[in-house]
């Protein structure tokens, strides 16, 4: 054991914790109307402690479960039976490795709350956000992350462009479409945009320890993860910002802190792999497919993703984790993309992306089904939905 990186992944899983509860959460209630504010801040808030429960029982077994399938892993780490804190993985406790995945188990699925808000039942979202950490989100790290079948193709994931972002924003759109509209179906002025700045900026802190922290360890390479990912983040932020300031004649802030999230999103499947220059051009082109998928996309094919879950971390994801592709510098990690003289690995990228966008779909539709038998129903009622599901749900006022 080595105890640096071990204090480091430490350090690196509370950053990722504080991106669910209180980041996310801050964002999205930000970017939802008055009237659901609180229902926003707390499927976020829910999210992660059900997706917690869930990865102890059996979603860390599905995924890193020893001697397992290559796609649904083994049930021989149920309830983390047989790990002790002695054991380890790579040089640090085992225990920390499955503590900081857990995180990502909890972010991911929050992800997905972005695009149902305003309709989806409470109790609806505690079943569904169960089962599709355990039955979606575990297969597929299964998969990417746990010496599974898109790691035996090659695919390059350094921090979970197509596990998480592309994974959930995929989840989202089925669930948008599979609900329908609201029945207000308007787009508003955010409740605050306080709020969803000072989320985006949480995010961006924990964003340190999500893409840093992916390396396992305190060296080179999370270095250059950690400066990859300030460095897109910025650029997407700017050029979000321009586009923007472009079609409306203003800049916004709310631009601003929504390219800085794509940007994020944009470099995370990279951040292992690139270098300045190819991250400076993730980001700027993250910042800009941000902006068309929330302002653009959305209206042209007419489907309600409320607070833009695929949008930004579908759409983005899907460029990011083909961008790696591109630009993965062997200088970096030895792994050469495109423009490095490695065409198979776009080829590789592309394929990932496609299984996972098939896989997710397939998975989310058939776990809303049986979310829907579980709960006679997952849609709240029309009154509810006009009232607003803080005063008619939970009983509470909203905050600004």
């Amino acid at each position: 054991m080595d105890t640096g990186d071990t204090a480091w992944v430490l350090i690196a899983t509370a950053l990722v914790m504080l991106m669910t509860p209180a980041g996310l959460a801050l964002f999205y209630g930000g970017l939802s109307n008055k009237k659901n504010v609180i229902n926003t801040v707390g499927m976020s808030y829910v999210a992660f402690c059900v997706a917690t429960l869930a990865w102890i029982v059996g979603g860390y077994s599905i995924a890193f479960g020893p001697e397992g399938h290559p796609i649904f892993g083994s049930i021989k780490a149920f309830f983390l039976e047989n790990i002790s804190p002695s054991q380890l993985v790579g040089s640090i406790p085992e225990l920390a490795f499955v503590a900081f995945q857990g995180v990502f188990a909890a972010i991911a699925v929050a992800i997905i709350s972005g695009s149902v808000i305003g309709r989806l039942k409470f109790n609806s979202w505690i079943i569904f956000s169960t089962l599709w950490v355990l039955f979606v989100y575990a297969p597929l790290v299964r998969m990417i992350w746990g010496d599974g079948l898109l790691s035996y193709l090659g695919e390059l994931d350094f921090a979970g462009g197509t596990v998480i972002h592309v994974n959930a924003g995929v989840a989202g759109l089925v669930l948008a479409l599979i609900l329908g509209k609201r029945k207000e179906h308007v787009e508003i002025d955010p409740s605050s945009t306080k709020l969803t700045v000072l989320g985006s900026a949480l995010l961006w802190f924990g964003w340190f320890g999500f893409n840093a922290g992916s390396q396992l360890a305190a060296d080179g390479i999370a270095a250059n993860a950690f400066l990859v990912t300030n460095i897109a983040a910025c650029a997407g932020a700017l050029a979000w910002m321009a586009f923007e300031w472009k079609r409306k004649q203003k800049p916004t802030i709310l631009g601003l802190a929504s390219g800085a999230i794509s940007g994020l999103v944009g470099i995370t499947p990279a951040a292992g792999y690139v270098g300045v220059d190819g991250a400076l051009i993730i980001g700027i082109i993250s910042g800009i497919l941000g902006y068309y998928g929330v302002v653009h996309l959305k209206k042209m094919l007419n489907y309600d993703d409320t607070l833009d879950a695929f949008g930004i971390h579908g759409l983005v994801g899907i460029w990011g984790s083909i961008a790696t592709g591109l630009f993965a510098n062997p200088e970096i990690n030895g792994e050469a993309g495109l423009f490095y003289g490695n065409p198979q690995q776009v080829v590789v990228q592309l394929v990932a992306v496609l299984v996972t966008i098939l896989f997710s779909l397939v998975g989310t539709f058939v776990i809303f089904k049986i979310t829907k038998l579980l709960t006679r129903g997952t849609r709240v009622a029309t009154e509810v939905e006009i009232k607003g599901i803080d005063a008619a749900y939970h009983d509470e006022k909203s905050f600004s």
